[in-house]
């Protein structure tokens, strides 16, 4: 399996799919890149050459006990981008993952990347503070680490199987398949590594990140996202990027790389095919 090797001498596997203009996916949390499986295939089938990474402490990369926040996460990034000298890029972001390439863009800048798009994503800022009122309260997220600490395995199978796809809404039917997937892979992650991310995706501020895009990108977010709310997320984060689309996708969850994976695969080569023109 390939890997990349990380200044700290962290093992960062990816998978490199077909050939053609290269696009970056960086996944959620718990969860790793199996979770782009779909779009992956999709992308890669209609003449794109996708790169998705397990990032560190999840799936098959190396469980360091240090870096589990969003600063490494994106120099992890910039390593693999650096590695296979990717050009011309577009980052793709799912949920925390969006806030990886946001701090990516933030700390590298846009040198190698043609385009971004951020799907059901954390920035700007989940976090209810002072300067950000409308956030999502922190005991949501003490909840989070209060059930990793407790029971992590019901923790990520209460996600799959309520708020995470929808499926706790009236007349939903969320395959048992996919909330498995949804549990196998947060089993993968280091248990560390996945307590600390909660408080990269939910704390860190991507405000100052978002100023720093200067290429065309694409917010996607559901409108009745459970995790990462609309307004705190997808809304914010379009109206803080100079000239960004924002797609909303009524009545969609957070999960919707599966639960609309045919839809978004739809959305994200259209965009890919703008700068191709």
């Amino acid at each position: 399996m390939p890997f990349v090797t990380t200044a700290d001498g962290a093992e960062i596997f990816y998978k490199d799919w077909g050939t053609g203009r290269p696009v970056v996916l960086s996944h959620g949390w718990p969860l790793n890149s199996d979770s782009w499986e779909a779009q992956a295939l999709f992308l890669a089938s209609h003449g794109y050459r996708i790169v998705a990474h397990d990032r560190r402490g999840h799936g098959r990369s190396t469980q360091t006990w240090h870096g589990n926040e969003m600063d490494t996460y994106a120099d992890d990034l910039a390593t693999l981008v650096d590695a296979l000298d990717l050009r011309d890029v577009t980052v793709v972001g799912f949920s925390t993952g969006g806030g990886e390439v946001t701090r990516y863009i933030g700390r590298h800048g846009t040198s190698r990347v043609a385009q971004a798009v951020l799907v059901s994503a954390v920035p700007p800022l989940m976090l209810r503070t002072d300067d950000n009122p409308d956030g999502v309260p922190g005991e949501v997220f003490d909840g989070l680490r209060a059930g990793s600490l407790a029971d992590r395995s019901q923790l990520y199978r209460d996600l799959a199987d309520g708020p995470f796809f929808g499926n706790n809404r009236p007349g939903a039917a969320v395959s048992v398949g996919i909330r498995d997937a949804f549990w196998r892979q947060g089993m993968q992650s280091g248990h560390r590594n996945a307590y600390e991310c909660i408080a990269a995706f939910s704390a860190t501020d991507f405000r100052g990140d978002l100023a720093r895009f200067d290429v065309p990108t694409l917010v996607v977010h559901g409108d009745d996202d459970q995790v990462v709310p609309f307004d705190v997320g997808g809304k914010a984060s379009a109206a803080l990027i100079k000239d960004a689309r924002l797609i909303v996708y009524p009545s969609a969850p957070h999960g919707i790389t599966d639960t609309h994976k045919e839809q978004l695969g739809q959305d994200l080569l259209a965009f890919l095919k703008e700068y191709d023109a």
